[in-house]
């Protein structure tokens, strides 16, 4: 697997290892982690289980994708 962040612009070798649909479907899944740690519970890991953790972690995903289809 090659790594998929783009050097500087101002490097002699370009961009052209690049994936540039794959960096933004990276970007997007960091996006909405950095969304969903909001919720203090996930952020910190307060369950000891890790059953309790993933329905924590599928409870904030669901809240964060309801407002996009309220309409």
């Amino acid at each position: 697997m090659v790594s998929n962040i783009p050097r500087k612009m101002n490097k002699k070798r370009g961009n052209t290892h690049m994936d540039w649909c794959l960096y933004k479907y990276r970007h997007l899944v960091e996006n909405a982690f950095l969304k969903v740690k909001k919720y203090r519970a996930i952020a910190t890991r307060y369950d000891k289980l890790a059953r309790n953790y993933h329905s924590m972690v599928s409870l904030a995903f669901t809240m964060l994708w309801l407002p996009m289809y309220a309409d």
